[in-house]
């Protein structure tokens, strides 16, 4: 149990004052957040430990009002204190989306989960205010992290000045791509690991307090280009194109935009997306100390160098990538990182 464990036992004290209850860890995520499933009365919730200064329940709490305004199913808050960093759930149970796909069932129940996105779409604010916009200076952010973490501490490579050039270049155009979307409500962290399934078969979302504002594909992309389950990309490409067509239908895009350019731009989302996670699971694991992300990084790797072979303007990262960072990578692993 965590250092906070007597404020723990003290909040549910003062939900249930004469009510035993018994606690059990459930998981923690790729923050400072931690879960717990907690059983009272014969009935099951789940505990939300996030630690201020680290974790703003009162963005959570704002985010899952309006998520929940908007008709997405997400657990419902029961008690809190924010000041603590507490909050009492409603237990969605354990039934995680990605448990249940296989490639028989893929196709429709990820028709479902991006039909959901109509919903996500529409929330833009809270009752805090505008949600954050994903721009060019939180793109270029989230980006940087590829080099500081992944290329600098994880694979402990040194780029010259014209390596760096190269990156810098190639991230200023995928930020370009992605700002020339339309803009929109946006999850960031939209997967089957994020995606739970009620006994009615409905999915329900969590991990939403991150929303922002941004790319209409970023979802879409966070889905089908999963960062923890490939699929064919036949299968990608079906259902990245009937996303294309609602969207057109639901007049997101203008004429301008036909499907070829959409996949252009669906692919340098991924790419940017990807740089991203290969950083942030680095951090994780070299500041945070939790190394279940490493096994992923392969994956998410092929994903990064099977893009940057089919674009142009990627070419002169690819060589990098080809030359210099996948050989190291191959031999942080052979090391057992």
């Amino acid at each position: 149990m965590p250092d906070r464990f007597p404020l723990i036992c003290s909040f549910l004290s003062s939900v249930w004052p004469e009510q035993p209850y018994e606690i059990s860890a459930i998981s923690g995520d790729a923050s400072f957040r931690c879960y717990f499933r907690v059983c009272s009365g014969g009935k099951n919730y789940v505990l939300m430990d996030s630690p201020p200064p680290q974790e703003d329940v009162q963005r959570f709490v704002a985010v899952q009002q309006a998520l929940l305004s908007a008709g997405l199913k997400v657990p419902v808050i029961l008690h809190c204190d924010v000041a603590a960093g507490f909050l009492l759930l409603e237990d969605l149970g354990d039934q995680l989306l990605l448990d249940l796909l296989t490639p028989e069932t893929a196709t429709d129940w990820y028709r479902q989960a991006l039909a959901e996105l109509v919903k996500v779409r529409a929330v833009r604010s809270t009752i805090q205010g505008a949600l954050p916009p994903f721009d060019r200076a939180f793109l270029l952010r989230e980006m940087q992290l590829f080099i500081d973490w992944f290329v600098k501490v994880h694979l402990s490579i040194e780029l010259t000045n014209e390596e760096l050039s190269t990156l810098a270049q190639l991230f200023e155009f995928l930020a370009d791509s992605a700002l020339e979307q339309p803009q929109a409500g946006m999850h960031r962290d939209y997967h089957a690991r994020n995606l739970m399934v009620m006994t009615d078969q409905q999915l329900a979302v969590i991990d939403f307090q991150d929303i922002v504002v941004g790319p209409v594909s970023y979802d879409a992309v966070s889905l089908l280009k999963d960062c923890y389950k490939r699929w064919p990309d036949s299968l990608v490409t079906q259902l990245r194109d009937e996303f294309f067509k609602q969207l057109q239908q639901d007049e997101v895009f203008d004429t301008q935009w036909d499907s070829t350019r959409f996949a252009q731009s669906f692919d340098l989302m991924g790419l940017q997306r990807h740089i991203k996670v290969c950083g942030i699971f680095s951090r994780l694991y070299h500041r945070d100390h939790k190394a279940g992300y490493l096994a992923d990084l392969p994956r998410v790797m092929n994903y990064i160098a099977d893009t940057v072979a089919i674009y142009p303007e990627c070419q002169a990262f690819s060589e990098i990538l080809q030359q210099k960072i996948q050989p190291r990578l191959l031999e942080v692993i052979s090391c057992g990182r």
